[in-house]
């Protein structure tokens, strides 16, 4: 066993990287040709039921917004429920043909069934899950408080409404999305929790769309730097990553909902940060050496503090 393992340690990677020389091009053009069929038999999404999580505000707003012109019916969650009426007002004019709101906490279990059980009971369906609902904090992990509702939000959020929701997806054949973050693998000072809650949350969806096969499809998105409530002020400054540009909110929204009614597997936008993703699996070195020389690493000031 112990020389098959050395035997495998030897020959795979190089046998791999030959093979992938040769197919890549043919890979490419199959991909291609996928990609056209998705196109033409995207799926319409007029009358079907979408649950939005973190729906008031953001990349959240805005796939509501983008739902809506597609006719689409829309049960919206999030916690400020005054914003979410704004949201589910817009949505009307925009062509949704009903719109509710519900005021909830996606970090508690209980909240995530009821809001489920209230979409299902109102509209008898649900086709599509939206896991939207997440927030960042900026700080040195040794300045950190509060670390686990970081991980409640953005990783365990998603996990309960999922939970609830698979049931009734399984029935309609509907689809999860999931939005993460190239801050899963584009790691930056300050954001270690925010991080790891969000590579989390993609090892997690990964897992279940193996689990899942073609009964539920699920688009795992990762987005950069979108604007929203979460990056305006001083967020790239605090990260360190001043030189990074904001995609629009809307452009990244349409996107989404296009990628999820082609039944796209993963989505990145803008799609230029995909080059950082490839260098990093393939040149961790290089990557790692290009990171550090863009990002304005400012020392943490130590303070004594009396005990």
């Amino acid at each position: 066993m112990d020389f098959f393992q050395k035997l495998l340690n030897i020959v795979l990677l190089p046998l791999s990287l030959t093979a992938i020389l040769f197919l890549l091009a043919p890979f490419l053009f199959l991909k291609y040709l996928f990609s056209l069929k998705r196109n033409i038999c995207s799926e319409n999404v007029a009358d079907k039921v979408v649950l939005i999580t973190g729906a008031s505000s953001g990349i959240g707003e805005h796939i509501a917004y983008e739902y809506a012109r597609r006719g689409a019916v829309l049960a919206l969650v999030a916690r400020r429920e005054d914003r979410l009426r704004i949201v589910a007002n817009k949505a009307r004019e925009l062509g949704s043909p009903e719109v509710i709101v519900i005021r909830a906490d996606v970090s508690k279990d209980e909240e995530c069934k009821q809001f489920v059980n209230k979409t299902v009971n109102h509209f008898g369906r649900l086709d599509h899950l939206v896991n939207n609902a997440g927030v960042v904090r900026v700080d040195f992990f040794e300045d950190s408080t509060d670390i686990a509702s970081i991980m409640d939000i953005n990783f365990w959020g998603s996990v309960y409404s999922t939970h609830y929701a698979v049931p009734h997806l399984r029935k309609s054949k509907g689809k999860i999305v999931v939005i993460s973050s190239v801050a899963a693998w584009l790691c930056t000072p300050r954001l270690s929790f925010y991080s790891a809650s969000k590579a989390a949350q993609i090892c997690f969806f990964e897992s279940l769309r193996a689990e899942f096969g073609p009964d539920i499809g699920i688009t795992i998105v990762t987005p950069g730097v979108i604007e929203s409530e979460i990056t305006q002020g001083q967020f790239l400054p605090k990260v360190e990553m001043p030189w990074m540009p904001i995609e629009p909110t809307e452009r990244c929204a349409k996107a989404i909902v296009d990628s999820t009614c082609k039944g796209d597997m993963y989505l990145t936008k803008p799609s230029w940060i995909r080059v950082g993703f490839w260098m990093r699996v393939l040149c961790p070195e290089v990557f790692e050496w290009c990171l550090h020389s863009m990002l304005v690493i400012r020392p943490r000031t130590h303070q004594n503090k009396d005990r």
